[in-house]
């Protein structure tokens, strides 16, 4: 488990690094969902995802603990963005993608000094051989996900949430590994436990809902346009906080969350990825069971290759 005093900590010590992204609102977007809705903008955040909190808590701590190397495993953004804050601090970093890692992804990653590897298509492979890096280079690894210090700084997005908006009533996030989610638990359910948390997946990467149903961590294959939601499992220290605090978990499809992602490009003027239209898809198609309230959408990331726009658009 995490504390609020951690989260607040990561907060100070990410201050100068991560922007506090605006909050967003679109009264059609409202009307069809029957309720007040807010964006939580991270889209709109440095290097295009909320990944940067949680990168430069844990980059800054190893640094300061006298890192001199740093690798990571990403399908992208948590990529980016380590290599974004190891450049600024003056070390290398090597980051881990997929295969058929997003193109727009690589070249931000490039852009910031890091070295780019390809392995495999799974998490698993990628974060093996990241590891391996980091013993060969005796430097550190940095987790998407599953670590302490990444997870303190995704809570900060929750802490903001409470500065932003008055009276909110429930709060949606995407998961992945349950990084952003066990954050966001930690902050809100150690300061206002009345405020729902839900968490949002894809169908086709369910393995977080499947978790929950076995009371243990459970691996599944995924195939989502979603990228940034394909791990295969929730990570071990995450999941407990999700056991824990989580108020409900929902399913997306792939049809809902194209949808959702042309109806925020059309009608808000916003790109975001469709890892961060699964919580649109899950307020537009009504699986929140929630009506007349505010709630908080966690617009996760923005980083989308303009080449595959068409994949993720339903006309």
């Amino acid at each position: 488990m995490i504390s609020l005093d951690e989260i607040n900590d990561a907060k100070q010590r990410i201050y100068n690094i991560a922007h506090i992204t605006p909050i967003l609102q679109s009264e059609q977007l409202s009307k069809i969902c029957g309720n007040q809705l807010f964006l939580k903008s991270e889209h709109l955040q440095k290097t295009g995802s909320f990944k940067i909190r949680g990168a430069s808590n844990k980059v800054i701590h190893s640094v300061e603990n006298g890192a001199k190397f740093v690798s990571a495993a990403s399908s992208g953004n948590h990529g980016q963005a380590v290599a974004y804050v190891a450049n600024k601090y003056g070390i290398p970093a090597t980051i881990v993608v997929p295969e058929d890692a997003s193109t727009c992804k690589t070249n931000a990653i490039r852009a910031y000094n890091g070295k780019v590897e390809f392995c495999g298509t799974t998490s698993e492979e990628r974060i093996n051989r990241a590891q391996e890096i980091a013993g060969n280079e005796n430097g550190v690894y940095i987790p998407p996900y599953d670590d302490p210090y990444i997870m303190a700084g995704q809570g900060t997005v929750g802490l903001e949430i409470l500065d932003q908006v008055e009276n909110v009533d429930a709060i949606i996030v995407p998961i992945g590994g349950g990084g952003l989610l066990a954050g966001i638990l930690t902050a809100i359910k150690e300061t206002n436990p009345r405020i729902k948390v839900i968490g949002v997946e894809p169908e086709c990467a369910n393995d977080t809902y499947l978790s929950l149903i076995n009371k243990k961590v459970t691996s599944v294959t995924t195939n989502t346009i979603a990228d940034g939601l394909r791990t295969s499992q929730p990570g071990q220290l995450t999941f407990p906080i999700l056991m824990k605090y989580l108020d409900d978990l929902v399913l997306v499809s792939e049809d809902e969350i194209r949808q959702a992602f042309s109806f925020v490009m059309e009608r808000t003027k916003q790109l975001i990825e469709p890892s961060s239209a699964t919580t649109i898809a899950a307020a537009i198609f009504d699986k929140l069971n929630l009506r007349d309230e505010n709630i908080v959408s966690v617009i996760s990331g923005g980083n989308v290759d303009l080449n595959k726009v068409h994949q993720f658009i339903r006309l």
